[in-house]
């Protein structure tokens, strides 16, 4: 996949799992998984209506508000979360029954997904202004790191690649620059997200 930057717009649409939805698919491993045998997965969601969430079982999730005035999650035992500010995220078991409920209107927002037992993920929101750059490590070997642009302006300088600029919406992935670090730039919010595979269980 080495670098790749997904402009807003680009992406494979494609319906929810359970038919509720549109989602974007932004990226997946291995290339060209299914929704039964991918590693990791990337998207967005057009959330228009309340409902409940497609349920994937053995997935971990993390789900982050993107664009609109919010939505709140009922997690069930996890209790409730409540994304009402952009790049604001929580993190839930894909299998698990959780329903959405809009708090004023439509919202798109960002999904991250791994398979238990394949690969781990973490994401964080960082908030950049401007002449003020930020630095941050690069993905170390096996690693994949995206940053979603979630407001403002965000330029990313890669050690190996040149610089991208990102605009709302727009994602880069990046597979390649293993612990070279980057630099961000510019004035708005991104969620960086590093997806880790798991390491190999030993045999009994």
């Amino acid at each position: 996949m080495a670098v790749q930057l997904i402009r807003w717009g680009i992406a494979r649409a494609m319906p929810w799992k359970n038919g509720g939805g549109v989602t974007h698919e932004l990226a997946v491993f291995p290339e060209g998984a299914g929704l039964e045998d991918f590693g990791w997965r990337l998207s967005m969601a057009e959330v228009g209506s309340d409902g409940p969430f497609s349920a994937f079982t053995g997935i971990d999730r993390t789900l982050a508000l993107v664009d609109g005035a919010g939505i709140r999650l009922d997690l069930g035992a996890g209790g409730e979360a409540v994304l009402d500010t952009p790049g604001a995220f929580t993190s839930f078991d894909g299998g698990a029954p959780v329903t959405g409920r809009l708090i004023d209107g439509p919202v798109l927002d960002f999904n991250v997904m791994t398979r238990r037992g394949a690969f781990r993920h973490s994401m964080e929101r960082l908030m950049l202004e401007e002449g003020r750059g930020l630095e941050c490590s690069g993905p170390a070997s096996g690693e994949t790191i995206a940053l979603v642009c979630v407001s403002g302006r965000v330029t990313v300088t890669l050690t190996k690649s040149g610089r991208e600029t990102l605009q709302p919406r727009d994602c880069l992935v990046i597979a390649d620059e293993k612990d070279a670090p980057l630099l961000l730039g510019g004035d708005g919010t991104i969620c960086l997200v590093r997806l880790v595979p798991d390491a190999p269980q030993s045999a009994a």
